[in-house]
């Protein structure tokens, strides 16, 4: 048996079709922006409905519709959930053993003005860590750390991921852009290019804004010379990086850029009050008495190093795990002729599995009239996650935790992350489900029927909804990429422009996402508060996807000499 989408199952009506398939994303909205419904319930509960449309309305075989959630679900546990398990237990390790103390004295020796350190972690670390990671893991590390230096966990998780606007187009080694290449036949290096003249204009937008955000205006004109550093060296690199060398680097490039150039201007230059949150200033005597402390505590650069090491360790291996070469042997998929990448590929095919998802693999034809596989994408070796638990176990020897106490840590952040990954399986069984029946590109062609004025602006807004929906720009760049690329030759828009737009759109929705949410709740120990975070981020996504739309626009007309 097989199920030809039809992307006007209800009423053979394009605009009918997409207001029941909106049903499940209006519900999840309302579920956590106006009922403020546990995360894991409402991602179940917004899955049930995804089905129950799925298959009355869009006319899926049951079987299918629950084998296609059920493919989602495992993606969410491996590698998303993994991935946030492992962060988790690696910051916790460091908390347990004391050395979170030292790496809070360190930062604070750098600035103890809380504007300040949001911009070195939450930007500047944030985006190295999606260059080199992506999939969870620069929020999930974030997060903790702003936390443990004594940010309010649900300011820490929102900034974050307000904060991972910026470097998302160029995630895990550029996989968003480079992904886009395959169905659309546009060359990645001219997306990359496009995409780095779009994205650079936010760059340098994002870090100020994250400083107004948490202390308005007056607080951020005082720290406007290192916003400007901040954002400015991070624009400029990644300006230079995504036109001149591809979009492998440009994440990870500026985002060194932008750690150092701060840090380095930090030396000379102090801000003329150090701001902190109102609960801090509310207890300002107590709160002199221990800065007063800290500064009195004087570390040696090998304390210091040593406490570092675990996410240097971390930085490291993840960067090593994404490089193509290493991450073919990873899986068990290198050819070549390196000792020890074919000794590397032995261990991780074997550790590797791919079977065919039941029912549905290569049954779904899609209106192009191919079949779409489907399968369990098991690359235990091959995960970031893994490259995390194994910054984990050489840190076990590094702070000097027992074996014992490093399971007993173990086991605690596995319970306390059993709602968050249920949440995180659910969510993305909701997007699988929604792709395979044909309700996400429903959507995408109705927004693409906007026409040729405005379909420049609302462009964006396809990779918004993708990203939201699936909670990946990688995803979400696959998803709607060729119907980008077919719309806009249609209207007269370069092709080019539309896909760098679907990107550049895509990232404002990754803060909504709920898969996001989740991951971000999880990190900053906020589980059953998804939907105080989704209320604190959805404003700003709205904000911001507007602003690439106005763009777009510009670009598709006034500033068409942008386009490469």
């Amino acid at each position: 048996m097989t199920f030809t989408q039809n992307f006007t199952a209800v009423g053979d009506n394009l605009a009918l079709s997409a207001v029941v398939a909106l049903i499940p994303i209006i519900y999840f909205f309302w579920a956590l922006a106006v009922k403020r419904m546990k995360g894991y319930l409402a991602g179940i509960s917004t899955l049930a409905i995804a089905l129950v449309i799925a298959i009355f309305a869009y006319k899926m075989p049951a079987g299918m519709a629950f084998m296609s959630a059920s493919q989602g679900a495992v993606y969410g546990i491996l590698p998303i959930g993994w991935i946030i398990i492992t962060s988790v237990f690696l910051y916790k390790l460091t908390v347990k053993t004391g050395q979170f103390d030292i790496i809070r004295t360190s930062v604070v020796s750098i600035t103890e003005d809380r504007r300040l350190q949001a911009l070195l972690v939450a930007f500047s670390f944030g985006a190295f860590l999606e260059g080199a990671a992506g999939f969870g893991a620069p929020v999930a590390i974030s997060a903790a750390l702003l936390v443990g230096l004594g940010f309010n966990p649900l300011y820490a998780a929102g900034l974050c991921l307000i904060a991972n606007t910026a470097p998302v187009a160029f995630g895990a080694i550029g996989a968003p852009i480079i992904a886009m290449e395959g169905p659309t036949g546009i060359a990645a290096t001219e997306i990359s290019k496009m995409v780095g003249r779009q994205l650079p204009f936010l760059s340098v937008f994002i870090p100020f804004y994250l400083v107004f955000i948490m202390a308005g205006w007056k607080k951020t004109k005082e720290v406007l010379p290192a916003i400007l550093v901040s954002g400015i060296a991070f624009a400029v690199t990644q300006f230079f990086t995504s036109n001149f060398m591809g979009p492998e680097l440009p994440d990870i490039l500026s985002a060194l850029v932008s750690l150092f150039a701060l840090a380095i201007f930090l030396k000379f230059w102090k801000p003329k009050t150090i701001f902190r949150f109102t609960s801090e200033q509310e207890l300002a005597a107590t709160s002199t008495a221990k800065t007063i402390k800290t500064q009195d505590v004087k570390h040696s650069g090998g304390q210091i190093f040593k406490a570092w090491s675990p996410f240097l360790l971390l930085t490291g291996i993840i960067t090593l795990w994404g490089m193509p070469t290493i991450k073919l042997a990873l899986t068990g998929h290198y050819e070549g002729a390196n000792a020890i990448l074919k000794a590397l590929n032995i261990i991780g095919h074997s550790l590797t599995f791919i079977p065919n998802v039941p029912l549905i693999n290569n049954k779904v034809i899609n209106t192009a009239g191919a079949a779409v596989p489907a399968i369990y994408k098991l690359e235990f070796l091959g995960a970031a996650g893994t490259a995390i638990l194994i910054a984990a176990i050489i840190t076990k020897f590094i702070v000097g935790i027992s074996w014992k106490d490093w399971t007993i840590t173990f086991g605690e952040t596995l319970n306390e992350l059993k709602y968050p990954v249920i949440t995180i399986a659910s969510v993305v069984g909701f997007a699988y489900v929604t792709n395979s029946s044909g309700m996400s590109t429903t959507l995408g062609m109705t927004l693409a029927k906007t026409g040729s004025t405005l379909f420049p602006f609302f462009s964006p807004f396809l990779g918004w909804l993708g990203v939201f929906i699936t909670g990946s720009d990688t995803s979400a760049n696959l998803l709607f990429g060729n119907l980008q690329k077919i719309t806009a030759t249609s209207v007269g828009m370069d092709p080019v422009l539309a896909l760098a737009a679907n990107s550049s759109g895509g990232v404002t929705g990754k803060m909504i996402s709920p898969q996001s949410i989740a991951v971000a709740c999880a990190a900053v120990g906020l589980a059953g508060k998804e939907s105080d975070l989704f209320r604190f981020t959805i404003k700003h996504s709205f904000f911001l996807v507007i602003i690439v739309g106005i763009l777009t626009f510009l670009q598709n007309g006034v500033l068409s000499w942008m386009i490469p």
